[in-house]
């Protein structure tokens, strides 16, 4: 064989190789999608049957074929504060953040325009809907019962969606300036009642032990003489320069019947 029917052989073998690299890239094209993504594949028009293709590499035609990827990862996103009106007639201002994921790609796609848009809508009437229906006191004391309740509704509004909500929470209650300064008053006040009430008990208790004391004195004049020069040593340890000396009402009454 010379090298010129060598060249000719190599020169269709060439031709060959690009025409089959030709027919596959007009068969299908080559396409990656993240670990954390997923790909919901439309075939003139209609999805094709089966789970969304990911992750990895899938193939697609290239002329009848097109795709969405869908992020899988858990998305967050605050709560606008809202102005809620409770069910005792109080103005509050409630913000919170809600924490979601999708949970199916193919729903997330095709039964809804903007998932992540509507849910954020949608967090904000359950707020204002779950806080009507709860008076002041409920919505700063069971603020976990709100999130769960809140949570609840979210999720069973969202399951045709595809949605998952994982989590929410309340963040701040803020109140008007005057409703603050009128319940710093009454837990002022309140905590002033319940001072008095320990202090009236303790002089209740203080008087109790004092006529038991004054009880077993009066069995034992001793112990009278005892506790009043208990008393005198007390004073003088204090370095006073004056020193009272009670007297008792028996010898005053002694002077008194005399005159």
């Amino acid at each position: 064989m010379t090298t010129k029917t060598k060249s000719v052989l190599y020169d269709r073998a060439i031709d060959r190789f690009a025409n089959m690299k030709e027919r596959m890239e007009l068969a299908f094209t080559i396409s990656i999608v993240k670990e954390y993504e997923r790909a919901i594949i439309f075939r003139l028009g209609r999805i094709l049957r089966g789970r969304a293709k990911g992750p990895g590499l899938f193939f697609i035609l290239p002329c009848t074929d097109n795709f969405i990827n869908v992020d899988m990862r858990t998305i967050t996103f605050d709560i606008p504060p809202q102005e809620v009106l409770t069910k005792d007639s109080v103005t509050v201002s409630v913000d919170g953040v809600v924490y979601y994921r999708v949970q199916n790609a193919t729903l997330a796609v095709a039964n809804i325009t903007n998932a992540d848009a509507a849910t954020r809508l949608l967090a904000q009437t359950t707020l204002r809907n779950v806080l009507g229906t709860k008076n002041l006191a409920e919505i700063l004391s069971d603020r976990e019962e709100i999130a769960h309740s809140m949570q609840t509704t979210l999720d069973d509004a969202t399951d045709d969606w595809g949605i998952k909500v994982e989590r929410v929470e309340i963040k701040d209650v803020k109140l008007p300036q005057q409703l603050q300064r009128a319940m710093a008053a009454e837990a002022e006040a309140s905590r002033e009642a319940r001072a008095k009430v320990i202090a009236a008990e303790g002089e209740l208790n203080a008087s109790r032990a004092l006529k038991e004391a004054s009880l077993v004195i009066a069995e034992s004049p001793s112990g009278l003489q005892l506790r009043y020069l208990q008393t005198l040593n007390t004073i003088a340890a204090e370095k006073n320069s004056t020193i009272i000396f009670p007297l008792p009402m028996d010898m005053m009454q002694a002077f008194m019947k005399r005159d």
